[in-house]
């Protein structure tokens, strides 16, 4: 039995061990760290909010949040309060709106703002009064002021009273001086009396120190009624702005101050702000009421106004009025019509169309109307335009019997300003020294990026990491000659009429009985140089002339202006025009044939829409290389066991994410490979290619070496022997090393083919290849080497949890 216990115990220690040594499953959080992830929870409803020192004070009504409790019907327990954020958008806190406004924007489909509400938005502290300012002579001298007397002579006085409850001073000597209700300017006189009683033969100052505060109150419907103190200077506008003025339901025209129960005066804003006419202010007095009684009658107008809004009217304002509070007609406004839309007795909406005359602008208004001022046409009647390819777009008045020689003259006017300004920038110095530091540029850029890539290239070779930089080594058979292409300084063809389509222009021309465009075509070239009377049509106004040049529309290739460039090796080497039957051999025999130095083999030809396909084709399989890399890398990610695993797979998908990047640099060439003999060959073995604007030939001079790049122990060019072949100079390189993909090795030929060991099949080789001058051998480098390391530790732990679960079995038969 003890046995049989003991061999139980280690079945379940064994099955323990092997359970732990699967990947560890996710941990429950702890109750300190559900603790920390909640939110603050306050019991009850009517206690404070905590506020921690680096937490905002609640600018609105904490937001009462259920809990499951309070949502599953159970007793009402803890509630949650979520302060408002600090970045609570002002929306949430503005003032409710108009109806009308609402009304308004239903009706027009966007929004009209109320007319002079932007005066309060944020009222600054500014527009209340200083106490540094001259005091006016009219000021009441009040309980609270303090006054400054100073006399000097028979009496010396330098003292400061302040006015009491009573309305009294006490100066010494002197004694008590009713000062309440005096005037400022009579304030000196009055004291003067008083004091002339006990002395003689004196002088006297009387000024005033601190001003006394008033309390008045502003009550209806402000944006923020109550109680304000204020300066004694303060007048019924400052107290406006301190309180932030009417709010939407707030009358801006009717605002009332009361004193003693008494209406003193009525100020009306719309006055300060359209005429600055503040006539009406009136200095407020302690206890005084500005009331602010509801917004009265109201109209909108839309349309080409200065300032459409919606404005408070008054029962005799009329359309002009709207018009005029509006800012006036805009430039744009039509003075035909308006139309207004009124809601008639309070039942219906009804619209009227009224001439924009005296006798319209003198209807009154009515609570609720909505003016619309048109907006006029952008037809212009009389007007032919002439666009495209021209010299100037522009406009011309119609006239009857006009015709298109009437618009375009002569040939100059289809001279588009471009051409001008390229020929007169083509013979400047610094247009050469442009391009001249352009190309330094380019090389510099080269050197430096052959420097980064080798000290990478030396640095993981040391560390003995993967390397990715194997695609570099193509790059580097032709960088060379991409850094002499650079350094050409281009002298571009200034093209000027001749790529005019003279061919074919078209008149567009409304037709206002259909309402559809017709095209009427006309030969270009036979109205301004012919002077065709059969081909000069008559305009009708409105009509557009366009002209096209031969990028817009693709003409004949025999009447295209094209340009082709000839660089080393001709007896004559520049820019020529393609004439009619010309191809690209018998162009080199128009160029003075080839020199006896020139290497046809290595020539280069180039052609612009070639780069292109290349290059949409590259990209697109880079795009294809990407998607699979994704692929690769989630099917990869399956199988993630350990962390060593997924250290590797972070490894592996950033090399991919780097060479993917790398090989977004790459550009096309558009190099066509024209397949010329490798020995000797002359002008008759170059194609009768056809040829297109743009294209490019480069005949170089013989070279005399041969490169061999990539894993080699020598990269270098070495001189080329006529009978050497391609082991020969990989012995010259020191052969590969050992990190060499030997199996990959390839031949990239002088006229830009490729020859590779694949090619070849398994028992092919590349080495007995004979060699051409300007041919580089490219041996790139292993990237499938195996870490013996790790894989050694994957096939311990394979064999060792094997061992374990044969002994598990084991040990669970024997019981």
């Amino acid at each position: 039995m003890a046995n049989r216990i003991r061999r139980l115990l280690a079945a379940i220690t064994l099955g323990c061990f092997i359970v732990q040594s699967a990947p560890a499953r996710a941990q429950q959080p702890t109750l300190e760290s559900q603790f920390m992830n909640e939110q603050r929870i306050v019991p009850g409803h009517n206690q404070n909010i905590e506020v921690t020192p680096a937490q905002p004070l609640p600018t609105q009504s904490p937001r009462i949040v259920n809990t499951p409790a309070t949502q599953s019907g159970a007793s009402i327990g803890p509630r949650v309060y979520e302060r408002p954020s600090a970045t609570t958008p002002r929306s949430a806190t503005r003032e409710p709106r108009l109806e009308f406004q609402d009304f308004v924007a239903q009706s027009l489909g966007r929004e009209l703002p109320l007319f002079g509400r932007d005066l309060f938005v944020e009222p600054p502290s500014t527009f209340a009064p200083s106490d540094q300012i001259a005091l006016p002579a009219e000021y009441v001298i009040g309980p609270g002021d303090e006054i400054v007397v100073r006399a000097w002579g028979q009496v010396d006085i330098d003292y400061r009273a302040t006015v009491d409850r009573d309305g009294r001073i006490y100066i010494p000597k002197v004694g008590s001086i009713s000062v309440a209700g005096v005037q400022y300017q009579n304030l000196e006189a009055k004291i003067r009396k008083s004091v002339s009683r006990v002395f003689k033969n004196f002088e006297l100052n009387v000024s005033l120190g601190q001003l006394r505060s008033i309390q008045v109150f502003v009550v209806g419907q402000a944006r923020r009624p109550g109680s304000y103190v204020v300066s004694s200077l303060s007048t019924l506008v400052n107290a406006l702005f301190v309180s932030s003025g009417p709010s939407t339901k707030g009358s801006m025209r009717n605002i009332q101050l009361k004193r003693g129960g008494k209406v003193v005066t009525q100020f009306d804003l719309y006055d300060l702000i359209l005429r600055g006419d503040k006539s009406k202010d009136t200095k407020l007095l302690p206890g005084d009421v500005i009331f602010i009684p509801p917004v009265g009658r109201l109209a909108a107008i839309s349309g080409s106004v200065n300032v459409p809004a919606i404005y408070e009217i008054k029962v005799t304002t009329t359309a002009q009025d709207l018009i005029d509070m509006a800012g006036g007609l805009a430039a744009t406004a039509a003075g035909t019509r308006i139309t207004l839309e009124r809601v008639v007795n309070r039942k219906a909406r009804m619209v009227e169309e009224l001439p924009l005359d005296a006798a319209a602008l003198r209807v009154a208004l009515s609570d609720g109307d909505q003016v619309h001022v048109y907006t006029l046409s952008p037809r212009i009647q009389n007007a032919v335009t002439l666009r495209g390819n021209v010299a100037e777009t522009m406009r011309f008045p119609w006239k009857k019997g006009m015709r298109i020689k009437d618009v375009i003259p002569e040939a100059d006017a289809l001279i588009v300003p471009g051409y001008w300004i390229r020929k007169n920038t083509a013979g400047r110095a610094d247009d050469w020294l442009r391009s001249t530091r352009e190309a330094q540029r380019r090389e510099r850029l080269d050197t430096e990026e052959n420097a980064d890539r080798n000290q990478v290239r030396g640095a993981k070779r040391s560390d003995d990491l993967q390397r990715d930089d194997f695609q570099d080594y193509p790059r580097s058979a032709v960088r060379e000659r991409e850094r002499r292409d650079t350094a050409v300084v281009r002298t571009d063809i200034v093209k000027g009429s001749g790529q005019i389509n003279w061919d074919y222009a078209v008149i567009e021309r409304f037709d206002s009985t259909t309402l559809q465009t017709q095209l009427i075509p006309f030969n270009l070239g036979r109205v301004v140089l012919a002077a065709d009377a059969e081909q000069n049509l008559a305009l009708m106004p409105g009509d557009i002339i366009t002209v096209f040049s031969v990028d817009d529309i693709q003409i004949a290739q025999n009447k295209q202006a094209k340009y082709v460039r000839l660089e080393g090796e001709f007896g004559a080497p520049g820019v020529y025009q393609i004439l009619p039957g010309d191809n690209l051999r018998s162009l080199i025999a128009r160029a003075g044939g080839l020199t006896g130095n020139a290497y046809i083999y290595g020539a280069e030809f180039t052609r612009e829409s070639t780069r292109k396909e290349q290059q949409q084709r590259l990209n697109d399989a880079i795009d294809r290389l990407e998607m699979e890399a994704h692929r690769a890398g989630l099917a990869r990610a399956q199988g993630v066991l350990s962390p060593e695993d997924a250290q590797s797979l972070n490894q592996q998908t950033a090399v991919q994410t780097s060479l993917i990047a790398k090989l977004r640099t790459v550009q096309a060439t558009g190099r066509i490979v024209l397949g010329l003999p490798a020995n000797g060959g002359s002008i008759k073995s170059i194609p009768e290619l056809p040829l297109e604007d743009g294209d490019r030939l480069y005949v170089p001079p013989i070279p005399g070496t041969v490169s061999v790049f990539g894993a080699v122990y020598n990269q270098n060019a070495y001189l080329y022997e006529r009978n050497y072949r391609l082991s020969h100079y990989l012995e010259l390189a020191g052969g590969p090393t050992k990190d060499a993909d030997k199996g990959s090795i390839y031949l990239v030929r002088a006229d830009g083919s490729v020859i590779s060991t694949r090619q070849r099949g398994w028992l092919g080789s590349i080495k007995g290849e004979s060699m051409m001058p300007g041919d580089a051998v490219v041996v790139p480098e292993s990237l499938d080497r195996l870490n013996w390391t790790k894989e050694l530790k994957d096939w311990t732990q394979i064999l060792y949890q094997l061992a374990l679960g044969v002994a598990g079995l084991k040990v669970l038969k024997d019981l």
